[in-house]
């Protein structure tokens, strides 16, 4: 449903979160190693959530990532999507037609149309707060354990 882009994005910022929340900084390393995405390619995803005000990044010794608890409470899932992916999940014609509408619906657009709905409510109502909290309980997580 995501891109790669925002799935990595998601994930490092629900990590960060779950550590800061416990107020500690984290490095690259540990983000892309939690979740499971290249550093790189995380560092750019995160420098790009940064500049947005997404999260704080800081440099230095005792540098890393960190969101502050404003951030934590007021980031929401649609936030970050918007920003890696753009709107077309939350408006585009699910067979990427241009033009669909109730006037002039694609063959799924009605069937669609209660998925989007749900889905843009979802992501509008869940803050990365409250996917830090299920990782921290443990109810959720990030990536499946090796054993």
């Amino acid at each position: 449903m995501f891109s790669n882009a925002c799935e990595y994005g998601l994930k490092a910022l629900a990590y960060i979160a779950s550590r800061s929340i416990e107020n500690q900084r984290v490095k690259i390393w540990d983000v892309s190693k939690y979740a499971g995405s290249p550093a790189a390619f995380t560092a750019k995803i995160l420098g790009k959530l940064s500049k947005e005000n997404i999260l704080n990044s800081y440099t230095g010794p005792n540098g890393g990532f960190q969101m502050s608890p404003d951030q934590l409470r007021d980031v929401k899932v649609a936030d970050v999507v918007r920003i890696i992916d753009g709107d077309d999940l939350l408006v585009k014609c699910i067979m990427g037609l241009d033009g669909c509408n109730a006037d002039k619906p694609c063959p799924l657009h009605y069937q669609y149309a209660g998925i989007k709905q749900n889905i843009n409510k979802m992501l509008t109502n869940t803050s990365i707060y409250d996917l830090a909290v299920g990782l921290n309980a443990g109810e959720t997580m990030l990536r499946r354990e090796v054993k």
